[in-house]
């Protein structure tokens, strides 16, 4: 592995560190981080009450370039591995699900985008 790949690695992992903190305080549980499905990794997943956060976090110096980062075939890949991730863990299979994005901006707070995108491919996310 590059010496940049390792520090893009490093900072990719400070910043799952620092999402899972935000949510934690926000009432989340932290039901898994960095998990491994057939389809790619899961950055996070927490529950709420009766719901299923997936939350992919990206490190950005903006929030737009944030947004902008989770691509439709992430986002495809995301909804593989959830499938997989609810197929092995049936105590989360009756849960609503919801698909998040957290923003790691340099010296601001996490940007928590909920509903960041649908499975059917609608894309308009709650960025309040």
């Amino acid at each position: 592995m590059t010496d940049q790949r390792q520090k893009a690695e490093a900072r990719g992992r400070r910043a799952e560190t620092w999402a899972a903190l935000w949510l934690m305080l926000k009432g989340y549980r932290i039901v898994a981080m960095r998990e491994k499905t057939p389809s790619g990794e899961l950055d996070i997943v927490a529950c709420k009450g009766g719901l299923l956060a997936i939350v992919e976090v990206k490190a950005r110096n903006t929030l737009e370039d944030g947004i902008n980062a989770l691509t439709w075939h992430q986002q495809q890949r995301i909804i593989r591995g959830t499938s997989s991730f609810t197929g092995r863990r049936r105590q989360f299979a009756g849960l609503a699900i919801r698909y998040d994005l957290i923003v790691i901006r340099a010296w601001r707070l996490p940007h928590h985008v909920r509903q960041a995108f649908w499975p059917e491919g609608r894309s308009a996310p709650d960025i309040n």
